[in-house]
């Protein structure tokens, strides 16, 4: 059985705790689609060449949850050429026999517009600024600057900015736990499954 939930959102929603949840619950793969534009960020050199050379080893490093790291992969994302040479590999994961859950910025409306389903996750700037600052520390004003930043760089770049797509699912996970947003999203993916199954 091919099954693709496509899970997008900004940085720090919730979207890959969600993504990671899910694929777990219902025995699907899960891909961080994010890691692939972190590890080209991070590798250095010509991006576009990162692109299409990029490897496991790239996506096994240890420094891919950096804020350098996301704000790297924010720069390189608005490369054409650079998100030409992912789409194959994103499109084809998607397509995994078993399922797959596909988290990132664009997956509903770029990579899988044809998703059995679509959620959009997203949490105010302060919040999502207050869970980054809790997991790589450092100065909250300056996180929340970076968010906001990173927030309209994403959904600003003129090559599948992010967005949600018009048939997504909206879940705000600002004054959600992780376990009330995770039954949320599973709520939805049991619902389209029964539909599918009969």
């Amino acid at each position: 059985m091919q099954f693709t939930v496509a899970i997008d959102g900004p940085a720090a929603a919730g979207k890959g705790t969600i993504s990671k949840a899910v694929a777990a619950r219902f025995g699907f793969a899960h891909l961080d689609t994010g890691a692939l534009y972190r590890a080209v960020g991070v590798k250095g050199g010509d991006p576009i060449e990162a692109a299409k050379t990029l490897s496991p080893e790239d996506l096994a490093r240890d420094d891919l949850r950096s804020l350098e790291a996301g704000q790297a992969a924010s720069k390189v994302a608005v490369i054409p050429e650079v998100r030409a040479a992912l789409l194959a590999f994103q499109r084809d994961f998607a397509r995994a026999e078993g399922g797959a859950v596909l988290d990132g910025r664009d997956i509903g409306t770029v990579i899988c517009p044809d998703a059995d389903v679509k959620l959009f996750v997203t949490a105010s700037a302060e919040v999502r600024a207050k869970r980054r600052h809790l997991e790589i520390g450092g100065d909250y004003d300056e996180v929340l600057r970076a968010v906001i930043e990173r927030d309209a760089r994403d959904a600003g770049r003129a090559d599948a900015p992010m967005r949600a797509a018009e048939d997504a699912v909206l879940i705000d996970t600002s004054a959600m736990s992780i376990d009330e947003a995770v039954a949320e999203a599973a709520a939805v993916i049991a619902k389209k499954l029964d539909v599918v199954a009969r």
